[in-house]
């Protein structure tokens, strides 16, 4: 399993600002290794967001997201003391959940 994402959500107002930074390889399956054999495709295919059980956000990502993605986005009606939850699930069948709180 791949290592655990960084995840802050800081509220400000009447939302929060989640930045979430992900520990993923994200071969593109075009890049040759120094045998001259292709690299096979390995990336995150799907992202999803939750805030308190309910889903905030869906995204579909493809081989061209670089090597350890960053993602921000906005939660409307968040507050301090929330749950926000982050998933992703690879090609491969892999997924990985991190959560925070919202500070």
């Amino acid at each position: 399993m791949a290592d655990p994402m960084r995840i802050r959500a800081q509220a400000s107002g009447d939302k929060a600002t989640v930045r979430v930074l992900m520990s993923h390889e994200m071969e593109s399956g075009q890049r040759k290794d120094a045998a001259g054999k292709l690299v096979p495709a390995w990336f995150i295919q799907e992202v999803t967001a939750s805030l308190n059980g309910k889903q905030v956000l869906a995204a579909e990502w493809g081989p061209a997201v670089s090597k350890n993605p960053f993602m921000q986005f906005a939660i409307k009606g968040a507050k301090a003391g929330d749950k926000v939850a982050v998933t992703w699930k690879d090609n491969k069948g892999d997924t990985r959940t991190d959560e925070a709180t919202v500070s």
